[in-house]
């Protein structure tokens, strides 16, 4: 439920920068017309504060890190701090023109209960603009299958916070049966590995997912 506390990301152990991570390649999913603008995981606040200067635009953010949302709350129009859970029902509804989850959604206990009630809080045609890590990023794929173990690190693809793996199927599918229309769903920060690109030239292109860190995705709620 989601009136039940969920722990969204742990906020001890995390490399330093882990909460003031700047995002330049996510701005080309943010619709330039978006007048009001909500980043759940806001961290201290500098990928929002740069939209919010980028767009002049009013722009709030979720953040369950306390010292994080103190930071966050001098540089932008509005932060709640706590749960995303339990903070939804502090937001305006059909207010927002877009929300952001930029490496969020894997931290969520219940990503798609979320994901469901954030649409009551979107304005008419708002989106919601997410990046989320690719369980089949090559590296990561091989760690598994030719390695045969599943490693988690303090960071990544493989953060030991994350309670949710996603593909760029499984991510599609996501947004799909929530009853959302998949806009955009682009790969982020390819491998240089000419390795990689051998194997998915011999394998006719069958890895080509496995190119990638991250998805970008963009989704709208069906009419």
């Amino acid at each position: 439920m989601l009136e039940e506390k969920i722990e969204v990301m742990e906020s001890t152990q995390k490399p330093v920068g882990y909460y003031s991570n700047i995002r330049p390649e996510m701005y080309e999913f943010i619709p330039v017309k978006a007048g009001k603008i909500l980043e759940a995981g806001c961290g201290e606040g500098i990928f929002a504060s740069q939209v919010k200067e980028k767009l002049n635009a009013e722009v709030w953010g979720l953040e369950l890190d306390f010292e994080s949302a103190e930071i966050a709350s001098k540089k932008i129009d509005k932060v709640l701090q706590g749960d995303i859970a339990l903070t939804i029902s502090q937001l305006p509804k059909n207010y927002f023109d877009c929300i952001i989850f930029n490496d969020v959604l894997e931290h969520l206990v219940n990503p798609y209960e979320v994901l469901e009630a954030l649409k009551q809080n979107l304005a008419p045609n708002g989106v919601i603009v997410s990046s989320i890590p690719n369980a089949r990023y090559w590296r990561v794929f091989k760690m598994y299958v030719f390695g045969k173990n599943w490693k988690y690190e303090n960071d990544g693809v493989m953060d030991r916070t994350h309670l949710r793996f996603f593909t760029k199927r499984s991510i599609s599918e996501m947004f799909e049966n929530l009853k959302y229309d998949v806009v955009t769903l682009k790969g982020l920060k390819p491998t240089p590995s000419v390795g990689f690109q051998i194997l998915n030239a011999l394998t006719f292109g069958s890895l080509s997912d496995c190119k990638y860190i991250q998805y970008a995705c963009v989704a709208k709620p069906k009419k």
